[in-house]
């Protein structure tokens, strides 16, 4: 069970799939993350948003997330190149942001797991 304690509507600058994380963008609007670089600062909600629709953005509690990899309890999570949750691995000298971390493993791509949205970054 997820535990949303803050929604936030923005405008979508793009399409974005259930349960993504998500970023600003450079026209006010939030698009689908593309990168564990990215500002991430939420979650999108279990509906797909087209370019210009009301996107409700989750910013704080526990939210579903779908993993874009095999994923380990208590893991950082961040972004793949399609918004999908995966494990936080900086490279040296790299900021990678974070989400928050992981309160169920994930076994393979498309598993939806819970994350405890806290966001931050993490330095190789």
């Amino acid at each position: 069970m997820s535990n949303p304690l803050m929604f936030k509507a923005f405008t979508a600058g793009g399409a974005i799939n259930p349960y993504r994380l998500v970023r600003f963008s450079a026209a006010d609007t939030v698009v689908q993350a593309a990168a564990a670089t990215e500002s991430i600062f939420g979650v999108n909600s279990d509906l797909a948003i087209v370019s210009g629709e009301r996107c409700e953005v989750m910013t704080d509690g526990i939210a579903w997330v779908e993993a874009g990899a095999a994923v380990t309890i208590g893991a950082l999570i961040t972004a793949d190149s399609v918004g999908r949750g995966v494990t936080a691995a900086p490279a040296a000298g790299v900021n990678n942001r974070v989400i928050g971390v992981a309160l169920d493993a994930a076994v393979a791509a498309g598993d939806q797991i819970r994350v405890l949205l806290s966001p931050g970054s993490v330095q190789g």
